[in-house]
């Protein structure tokens, strides 16, 4: 993970030296974009929630989910989240929020009706760990300069930061440098997710003390991924990057593309943990 965000941070070094050298006609453009990252970072909840057809519910609608919820958070030692529950019959959940003070989990009624308790508890766990971790937060400031340097590109391609001066780089330096920034940083993203899966897993066989069961609920998942109809992953295709399991990881045409580490290789490393947690 430290190489991976210091990769990022030396492109956006170099995106920023290729900005200034373009001069300032893109101020008010990274202004813009900047601001319209910040309102996806705080209505994320709200956009996800809706693109799940989910509700947030109290105690009193589900008093055991909850109890659950509240006791993880305790032990994490965050915020109780809000709880939303999704009537899709995909089995999945969710964690969303731009602060521990302001998140949300969210669980579907497949999931609810597949797990064991145990099974539940490692999952929840897992969504709890992602908001200690500030994951959401943290990939929406990466993928910010990632647009930022289509934007820069954008403006290359057609002409738009004015004409070359003394000593500054031409459009076509421009371009090739904002290209390359975005493709390359697409690629680091895509690695930084798949760490922050392993780092949330390690975060809630900690909470639980029972690896295990996370790894249990990770294989029962991906097993109903695998047999979900067609029909009802496209009603989840924008929101698979988020759910502990997307039901296409293991059809994805390479690792390199997966936003998810394998399946196999996430219970594997739970295995590991359990062994060392036996042996004290």
């Amino acid at each position: 993970m430290l190489i991976t965000l210091s990769l990022l941070a030396l492109l956006y070094v170099v995106l920023g030296g290729v900005i200034i050298a373009a001069g300032g006609g893109l101020a008010v453009m990274v202004v813009l974009l900047a601001a319209m990252a910040f309102g996806q970072l705080v209505l994320s909840e709200r956009l996800a929630l809706r693109a799940m057809h989910a509700r947030v519910v109290s105690a009193q609608d589900a008093p055991g989910l909850h109890a659950l919820v509240e006791r993880l958070a305790i032990q994490a030692d965050v915020p109780m989240p809000r709880v939303a529950i999704s009537d899709l019959p995909i089995p999945n959940a969710f964690a969303m929020g731009r602060s521990p003070k302001h998140a949300t989990v969210c669980v579907t009624s497949g999931l609810l009706q597949l797990l064991e308790r145990n099974e539940l508890e490692g999952v929840l766990a897992h969504e709890i760990g992602h908001i200690r971790n500030r994951d959401v937060a943290l990939m929406t400031m990466a993928s910010f300069f990632a647009s930022l340097a289509a934007l820069v590109g954008q403006f290359a391609a057609f002409g738009g930061l004015g004409r070359e001066r003394d000593g500054g780089p031409g459009l076509a330096v421009i371009l090739l440098v904002s290209i390359g920034v975005y493709f390359i940083s697409y690629f680091l993203m895509l690695a930084l997710s798949r760490y922050r899966e392993f780092a949330a897993d390690r975060s809630a066989a900690l909470f639980t003390g029972s690896p295990s069961a996370l790894a249990s609920a990770l294989r029962r998942l991906q097993t109903a991924g695998e047999r979900a109809p067609q029909q009802d992953l496209r009603q989840v295709g924008a929101m698979q990057a988020f759910f502990i399991v997307p039901p296409a990881v293991g059809r994805s045409v390479t690792r390199l593309l997966a936003t998810h580490p394998p399946t196999e290789e996430r219970i594997a490393r739970l295995a590991r943990m359990e062994s060392r947690l036996q042996q004290g």
